[in-house]
């Protein structure tokens, strides 16, 4: 997200009442930058192949379903794991012939919906390509079919997001005793297995080792191929996982510098033989979204300014119980959304939930925050507040989409959603339009999700 375009919604979402001591935390989605994300990933794979590529957006990243139609306008397909995921899909209009399905436990009949759809499907291990064996025979389908595979190259910094290490639950595992042989002949037996799937991981694995793991299954569909005496692998999924950079406004790496990484070292990749699709989520909304949260308390313990605010495990879980593999920007701004001045002050910025670790920064250097302040915490359009945690029954916030129209760094007018006001900063300050993509969650919600029609279950 421009910083400028940040600014500027950070004080408008103040003057409009998006946030107030009624609506105490917000998240907002930078329109322009998620459009620019999706225009960059297309563009960086146009430069390097005249060969058809499906940019598969992976909705577990951001399971909303204004985004994954935002996304699909702007080009994109998507990715899902889950029923769940693929009702989000549909509801967002996305066509299944640009939906693709990952999971390591598809039950059968998610597996029989996909294929009665056409869906395309990777099958995850050899005993639920049994299970595709069974259906494919029983019906009719347009479904395009292939096998994920891990090349087992290793690990990334995060243990957790690296799929491609010798044990990870992903995928046939390539240098397991009689593995490989396993694959080659699947498909041989199978000519409608046209499809093969990697993904070496997300947050924390270098470029370099992402580009060996789409190098080895490239060079296993050029042995199927060739075993087949045909093209029989028409298509390569390559996955995501682009990082992304958490320590400023900078958007790197690029996915130009990805693309140009895996044409110098995967280059049969781009030479037409091959369709191509990938699976990028974190990277293409992470630097658009932006929490926002008034301080409501301010206190010192142990000599150590605390700014008790309303985004914490709820929003930032991740961060909240990793916060080495997760740090977060905290940014200061004052009551009116201005951002704050002063002297800056070791402080840390904690969040609404009962239990100690529940803190966004610890020990963070700030211009020190005061009662009904405005702390924005960027670089949380991914994984974040999309992915409410429900610790101590918080509600999950309201998200809301902005365009900046007119002004100096007014960027892509966005979507040209309703919504009218803005922040009058100045003449070329820009006005600031907001659109709701997800309402805030009532308490009468909450009541109902916890059984709250069902209270006399146990004591009937």
């Amino acid at each position: 997200m421009a910083s400028s375009r940040r600014d500027l919604a950070v004080r408008a979402a103040v003057d409009q009442g998006l946030l107030s001591a009624a609506e105490p935390v917000v998240a907002l989605l930078d329109t322009a930058g998620i459009r620019a994300s999706a225009a960059a990933l297309t563009s960086a794979f146009a430069a390097v192949t005249d060969a058809h590529v499906l940019h598969a957006f992976a909705v577990k990243a951001a399971p909303l379903v204004p985004v994954l139609r935002l996304l699909h306008e702007a080009g994109l397909g998507v990715e899902v794991a889950s029923p769940g995921e693929l009702a989000l899909a549909r509801a967002a209009g996305v066509p299944p012939a640009e939906t693709v399905l990952d999971s390591p436990a598809k039950t059968p009949a998610e597996l029989r919906q996909a294929l009665a759809l056409g869906i395309t499907v990777n099958a995850d291990n050899l005993q639920e390509l049994a299970r595709l064996d069974a259906l494919v025979a029983s019906a009719p389908t347009a479904s395009p079919l292939g096998i994920r595979v891990n090349p087992q190259v290793g690990a990334g910094s995060i243990g957790a997001l690296s799929t491609a290490t010798a044990t990870s639950k992903f995928g046939v595992a390539l240098r397991d005793e009689g593995a490989r042989k396993a694959v080659v002949e699947a498909y041989l037996e199978r000519p409608w297995l046209t499809r093969l799937h990697t993904h070496t991981g997300s947050q924390g694995v270098p470029l370099a080792l992402m580009a060996e793991g789409v190098g080895e299954a490239y060079a296993l569909a050029e042995e199927i191929n060739h075993a087949a005496g045909r093209q029989q692998i028409d298509t390569l999924d390559i996955g995501g996982g682009l990082p992304v950079n958490f320590h400023s406004d900078e958007e790197t790496p690029t996915y130009a510098e990805y693309a140009r990484l895996l044409a110098d070292t995967v280059p049969g990749l781009f030479d037409g033989r091959y369709g191509l699709v990938t699976e990028f989520g974190r990277s293409l909304l992470a630097k658009h979204g932006t929490v926002l949260a008034r301080v409501e308390y301010t206190k010192t313990s142990g000599g150590r300014p605390i700014a008790v605010t309303h985004a914490g495990v709820q929003l930032a879980t991740r961060t909240v119980y990793a916060p080495d593999a997760w740090p977060l920007r905290v940014l200061a701004y004052d009551a009116e959304g201005r951002p704050r001045t002063g002297e800056v002050t070791v402080q840390d910025v904690a969040g609404p939930a009962c239990f100690a670790g529940d803190l966004l920064a610890t020990g963070r250097a700030l211009p020190l925050l005061h009662q009904g302040d405005v702390v924005a915490v960027p670089d949380t359009g991914a994984y974040y507040f999309a992915h409410h945690y429900a610790y101590n029954s918080l509600p999950r916030p309201g998200i809301h989409g902005f365009t900046v129209t007119g002004g100096g760094d007014a960027g892509d007018a966005g979507t040209g959603n309703g919504g009218a006001g803005g922040s009058e900063g100045g003449s070329d300050a820009g006005v600031v339009a907001f659109t709701t993509v997800r309402k805030p969650q009532t308490l009468a919600e909450i009541v109902a999700e916890s059984g709250g029609a069902l209270a006399d279950a146990l004591v009937g």
